[in-house]
């Protein structure tokens, strides 16, 4: 998901450079090989155009106001599937590994909601099953996947990161100043 109007971040945050690199290749390398489809959804030019160095990723420009939007239109990228990732591009330390579990879990145990955590509390990525699609297409305006998880009647399991910085977003400047100092 890179739709956010980087609004905090005082510009277009998932081209912003990390360590050399744009913040989305960060998520683009953290899920590359574990999917069988890789759909951005973005409003920013430049992010669909950096997503063209990645051959197998499929992009979905658009210019719609709200999350919800976002979760639509990715679903609808991604059609029928077992389950769907959402992962924020604004987490630039993510690992390939907690991606990686995530997914596994979700072969073990495909009815289950899997999420990222530190310390058992819950973060993102989140990967949904199928069969909550329908109720991520009915999101109302400014909802998000956190909406939904507050009101299923569902096994949400946990996959531990490797750190609290795994899951930090960038936000702002300093936060991506600060994530770029961490030891990861």
């Amino acid at each position: 998901m890179a739709s956010g109007a980087g609004r905090r971040f005082g510009g277009e945050k998932v081209t912003a450079p990390f360590r050399g690199r744009p913040m989305l290749a960060c998520a683009l390398e953290a899920t590359e090989g574990l999917f069988a489809r890789r759909v951005v959804v973005t409003r920013s030019e430049k992010a669909a155009a950096l997503c063209a160095g990645y051959p197998d990723v499929q992009v979905v420009l658009h210019s719609l106001p709200d999350r919800s939007d976002t979760i639509r239109l990715g679903l609808a990228a991604v059609g029928p599937a077992a389950g769907c990732l959402f992962c924020p591009a604004d987490q630039p330390l993510l690992r390939r590994q907690t991606v990686a579990a995530l997914a596994e879990g979700a072969r073990r145990e495909p009815a289950a909601v899997w999420r990222a955590a530190w310390q058992g509390a819950a973060g993102a990525p989140v990967l949904f099953p199928a069969w909550c699609f329908g109720q991520l297409a009915a999101l109302g305006p400014g909802e998000g996947g956190r909406a939904l998880l507050s009101r299923l009647a569902a096994p949400v399991r946990l996959v531990e990161a490797s750190c609290a910085e795994e899951l930090a977003d960038a936000d702002t400047p300093a936060e991506l100043e600060r994530l770029e100092k961490c030891d990861l």
